[in-house]
């Protein structure tokens, strides 16, 4: 692990692996690039990797006030010119790090090869944008064990606790996040509209629904799949933190599709 100042922001990051192609991960809202823990070393052999905390996140810089994608994408592009990492890569991310990835694609399409995302959080529906306002101001204001149980509930289904040890794991780093940085990130989200720039998107992309997501069910992951030209979809069996809850299936998900269409 390292970390780097850019533009003002520092960044936790780990580049691992060889090779000439690079993969980018992209943690979801919660988490950070522990979250790709057990997916990197599927990777390190044939491709470089590299992973970080977004803004706001993990060990990386705390944030206040108002984000947006846009910031988020443009934190990829300074790590990779920072590391001399040039030309197009590929990306995968789950939830608000799938959206930042597909961000990335379409503000970057020079930069981009391919795009792997599962459970894509790429707004909030008009009608549930308030309740998410208030409830996301209630956390900033008692702390982030307010919201833990129907965060576990929801996004890591009790199907998918067979490994305890990982999943209290996950749940006390999740605890460990800053409610205000964690709030930031929901009012970017809030305020986000991507149809227009998914639609508009020419590189090959895979979305991945997780039948046992309660967050962002499959028929959501599916419709951000049909915006976009060409996307593929698939749908198997995990849940919204599923880097971490299946990263053996998530894992292969991203190396099949890597390697079928050439990135």
């Amino acid at each position: 692990m390292d970390f780097i100042e850019l533009d003002g922001v520092a960044l936790r990051y780990e580049l691992s692996g060889k090779g000439d192609r690079t993969l980018v991960l992209v943690h979801e809202m919660g988490g950070s690039l522990e979250s790709w823990d057990e997916i990197v070393p599927r990777f390190a052999g044939s491709c470089r990797v590299l992973r970080y905390d977004t803004r706001g996140a993990g060990l990386s810089q705390k944030v206040r006030g108002m984000l947006a994608l846009d910031t988020m994408a443009a934190d990829i592009i300074a790590l990779l010119d920072a590391l001399g990492i040039t030309g197009k890569v590929a990306l995968a991310g789950v939830a608000v790090g799938g959206a930042i990835a597909l961000h990335f694609a379409a503000r970057y399409p020079e930069r981009t090869s391919a795009v792997v995302v599962g459970s894509p959080a790429t707004g909030i529906a008009a009608d549930r944008r308030a309740a998410a306002l208030e409830r996301v101001a209630q956390i900033e204001a008692a702390g982030m064990a307010l919201a833990v149980e129907s965060a576990m509930l929801n996004g890591y289904a009790p199907e998918l606790r067979g490994d305890l040890k990982r999943f209290e794991r996950f749940q006390a780093r999740w605890l460990g996040n800053d409610p205000g940085s964690y709030a930031a990130i929901w009012r970017m989200l809030a305020g986000a509209d991507m149809q227009n720039e998914l639609a508009m998107l020419r590189c090959p992309v895979l979305v991945i629904g997780g039948s046992l997501d309660r967050v962002r069910p499959p028929p959501m992951a599916e419709a951000v799949a049909k915006t976009i030209p060409g996307a593929r979809y698939i749908e198997v069996r995990t849940g919204h933190y599923m880097a971490v809850q299946t990263p053996d299936l998530i894992a292969d998900c991203i190396h099949d599709f890597l390697k079928s269409v050439g990135a």
